[in-house]
C-alpha cells in the first residue's frame, strides 16, 4: 500500500503576457519574473532551491505554455486547474481583493490544500490540434456574422464587401480544415479514433474532428467522467423539502454544442435514437432535455468504442 506524502511546499503561478507572478505556500513568499526564457529559467532555479514539487496554474490563455513545458521537462508536478475552482477557493476563504500577487498566493494555497492527483498535461500535438480547432470555430463564427450583416444592408458596394469578406474567411476556414485533416491523417492513432467516431450515428467528419481535438480524454475515462468533461453529466440539486432537480453544468461548451448537433441528426435519422427521443418527449421531457440525453448516449458510446478499439456495428446505444 502506497501512502501519499504530504506536500511541504507548493507553488502557484499567475501567468500574464509580460510577467509571471509566483508564490510559495505555506510561507506566502512571492516574486515576479518576466515571461521570457531567462525569467522562466530563474523561476525553475528558485523553485528547486525552495524544495517545491508541485506547481499549479490557472487554465487561461496561452501565456503560461512556455513555463508549463519548462516545468514539466524539469520534473515538477504541474497542474492546470479550472479557474472556477480557484474562484470558489477564494470565496471559501472569504477573500475579495484580487491582484496578480494575491492570485498567485491563492493558487499556491490551493496547490498545498488540494492533494488530489493532477491530470496529465496535454502534449504538444494536442495543443496544436486544439489551437487549429479553435481557429476553425472562430472563422465559422465570423462567417456567420458576416452573413447576418449582409442581410441588413443595401447597395452593391456594401453587398460586395460582405461577399468578399465571406469568401476570404471561407478560404481560410478551408485551409485550417485541410491542415487538421492532414495532421489527423498522418497520425495512425488519431486516424484510428476518427474512423471509429465517424461510424457512430450522427457523428460526421466535423464533430469527430472536434472530439479528437477538444476531448483527447475520450476512451481513457469512465462513462461518468467523460460525460462530466463534456458538460453532459446531470448534477442533482436538492434542498429541504423541494424535489431534487438535475441539470447539466460546466464541461467544455464546444464539445457539448457539437454533440448536441450530432444528437439532432441522430434523433431524426437513426431508428433506435429516434424512438428514444420520442419516448422521452412522451414522458413530458422538453425537446432540448431529450436531445441532451441522446447526446450523452452518443458520447458514452463513443467513449466505449474508442476504449474497445472497435467501430460501431449497429448495436443498441445505451447509457
Amino acid at each position: 500500500m502506497t501512502i501519499a506524502v504530504p506536500l511541504a511546499v507548493a507553488a502557484g503561478v499567475d501567468a500574464g503576457q509580460r510577467f509571471l507572478d509566483v508564490a510559495l505556500a505555506p510561507s506566502g513568499q512571492t516574486f515576479r519574473m518576466p515571461n521570457l526564457a531567462e525569467g522562466i529559467a530563474e523561476i525553475i532555479a528558485r523553485l528547486e532551491r525552495s524544495g517545491v514539487r508541485r506547481v499549479v496554474l490557472e487554465a487561461i490563455g496561452p501565456y503560461a505554455e512556455p513555463l508549463v513545458k519548462a516545468l514539466s521537462v524539469a520534473g515538477f508536478e504541474v497542474g492546470i486547474v479550472n479557474p472556477r475552482r480557484i474562484k470558489a477557493f477564494r470565496e471559501a476563504e472569504g477573500g475579495r481583493a484580487k491582484t496578480d500577487r494575491l492570485d498567485a498566493r491563492l493558487i499556491a494555497r490551493f496547490a498545498l490544500t488540494m492533494p488530489e492527483t493532477l491530470r496529465p498535461l496535454p502534449t504538444d500535438t494536442q495543443l496544436e490540434l486544439k489551437a487549429l480547432s479553435l481557429r476553425r470555430r472562430q472563422l465559422t463564427e465570423m462567417i456567420a456574422m458576416e452573413k447576418t450583416r449582409m442581410k441588413q444592408v443595401r447597395g452593391t458596394l456594401l453587398l460586395d464587401s460582405h461577399r468578399a469578406a465571406i469568401a476570404a474567411l471561407s478560404a481560410q476556414c478551408q485551409a485550417i480544415e485541410a491542415e487538421l485533416a492532414k495532421r489527423i491523417g498522418d497520425d495512425a492513432e488519431l486516424r484510428r479514433v476518427l474512423h471509429i467516431l465517424k461510424s457512430i450515428p450522427g457523428i460526421g467528419e466535423r464533430v469527430a474532428t472536434l472530439l479528437i481535438t477538444d476531448l483527447p480524454e475520450l476512451g481513457q475515462r469512465d462513462r461518468k467522467a467523460i460525460a462530466s468533461l463534456a458538460g453532459l453529466a446531470p448534477h442533482v440539486s436538492q434542498s429541504g423539502a423541494a424535489p431534487p432537480r438535475a441539470a447539466i453544468a460546466g464541461g467544455r461548451p464546444c464539445v457539448r454544442a457539437a454533440l448536441y448537433m450530432a444528437a439532432l441528426a441522430a434523433a431524426r435519422h437513426h431508428p433506435k435514437l429516434r424512438d428514444d427521443y420520442n419516448a422521452l418527449r412522451l414522458q413530458g421531457k422538453p425537446g432540448k432535455v431529450a436531445l441532451i440525453a441522446i447526446a450523452r448516449k452518443l458520447l458514452v458510446t463513443a467513449n466505449a468504442l474508442v476504449k474497445a478499439d472497435t467501430p460501431y456495428q449497429g448495436k443498441t446505444l445505451d447509457t
